[in-house]
């Protein structure tokens, strides 16, 4: 059979490894062509060393006319506003997009202009790109042309806090997400909060109560419940190599106990295998290089708290973006993921 053709743009990254990874396995697609900015056209081994037989391709700085020659589907893993920069001339050249930046997350360009600090190269699409959360979004991601797959930090919340929401279960007013990744959250970019002697033994906040997630988390959540919920959220950096644990603290709305809250959680998702809820608190071991999300609920002074477990490489960005290539060309969702 013809196999379904893939790119990826900006292939230097975490995620484009973990994509050159789970496309190892794919029966039905085979990755044709990277491409970098740079000129040196380096061998995706000496890139990433752990794909090393896999896959014998060069980075490449490809036009688009070249991409949509090699290409039925571009993963897009650039920075944010380079990709929207790309965007629209591979959708003209008739390919399909999965796009792992933040560029068509959010509802509007104020938003974006407000958050990210740059006008918006293709503001029309925003608000009608479908959210590549499959457990809540999979009937805008059929047939859809491009998608944007979710942040990390807003798949670990999102997941858990719907459902509650959806059945009257927990206020949206205060909603606190907590939440804590490990350093390949950051990207290989060097910083230097990023260096070995200032991650190692450590564990800090940032971006509090400026972090880019927080509207994405409100904004989506409202797309799928009918209400913006007002959130403060915490990232925290945590010593270790990947994974996000998130914690979320809601004013519960109407009585019930951690047996119906939970109950709530496994009828909502009876369905998805990716996300497997629990009566025991998860950890991140227990998801680290799938594309699960493990979650629970627990009630204390009054409070409702949603735990949840990500890999943040997988499930939080290249496995979910897996998972929403399989709905595109109409493969087994689990493809290539278990």
């Amino acid at each position: 059979m013809t196999k379904t053709r893939v790119a990826i743009l900006g292939a230097t990254g975490y995620t484009a490894s973990e994509l050159i990874h789970l496309f190892a396995r794919h029966p039905y697609a085979e990755i044709t062509a990277l491409t970098t900015r740079s000129e040196d056209r380096p061998h995706v081994a000496d890139v990433h060393p752990s794909v090393r037989g896999l896959l014998d391709l060069y980075l490449e700085p490809l036009t688009d006319d070249e991409l949509a020659a090699r290409a039925d589907c571009v993963f897009c893993c650039l920075p944010h506003k380079a990709s929207a920069d790309r965007v629209p001339g591979l959708l003209d050249r008739g390919m399909k997009v999965i796009d792992l930046s933040a560029d068509y997350r959010l509802d509007d360009a104020q938003t974006f202009t407000e958050w990210y600090g740059e006008t918006h190269p293709d503001p029309d699409r925003l608000g009608k790109t479908p959210y590549g959360l499959p457990e809540l979004f999979r009937d805008k991601i059929v047939g859809a042309n491009l998608v944007a797959n979710p942040g990390c930090y807003p798949t670990s919340s999102i997941l858990p806090l719907t459902p509650l929401l959806l059945n009257g279960y927990i206020k949206p007013e205060d909603i606190i997400i907590d939440s804590k990744s490990g350093t390949s959250g950051a990207g290989k970019s060097l910083k230097p909060g990023n260096m070995y002697c200032t991650v190692n033994e450590n564990f800090q906040a940032y971006g509090v109560g400026t972090h880019r997630h927080r509207p994405e988390i409100e904004q989506v959540i409202a797309r799928k419940t009918g209400t913006l919920p007002s959130v403060i959220f915490t990232p925290h950096l945590v010593a270790m190599d990947r994974g996000i644990f998130t914690t979320t603290y809601s004013l519960p709305a109407k009585a019930a106990d951690e047996k119906e809250l939970i109950a709530c959680l496994r009828d909502f998702y009876k369905n998805e295998q990716f996300v497997r809820v629990m009566d025991a608190l998860p950890c991140v071991k227990a998801v680290a290089h799938t594309n699960f999300c493990d979650m629970t609920v627990r009630v204390v002074r009054n409070r409702v708290m949603t735990l949840s477990c990500i890999d943040n490489l997988v499930k939080g960005a290249s496995g979910a973006a897996l998972q929403n290539f399989n709905i595109l060309y109409g493969y087994p969702e689990n493809t290539a993921l278990i």
